[in-house]
């Protein structure tokens, strides 16, 4: 083989891999910028959220839940004989 048929093989084989991790590290360098915006906007949020502990009581302006009424007793249906007496059999 050539070295011009070499250097198209390379360019072939290489080219969509450097080109996609060119836009890989591209992509990483503004993850850092966001993430690092999202943990401050979190970090203030965090300060502003009441504590709640296990059987508090909720906050006065709020509604009281509703009392659960029971199931309804679901009755089945009367089931009639299936007469066996003087049927016929299978021999």
């Amino acid at each position: 083989m050539t070295a011009t048929s070499d250097l198209i093989t390379a360019a072939i084989l290489f080219g969509p891999a450097l080109v996609g991790g060119a836009a890989c590290a591209w992509t990483q360098r503004g993850y850092t910028s966001d993430a690092a915006a999202v943990r401050q906007v979190l970090a203030e949020y965090d300060g502003t959220r009441p504590e709640e502990t296990e059987g508090s009581t909720p906050p006065p302006e709020r509604e009281p839940a509703p009392e659960t009424a029971p199931a309804p007793v679901v009755r089945l249906a009367t089931v009639l004989p299936f007469p066996t007496a003087g049927a016929r059999r299978a021999a």
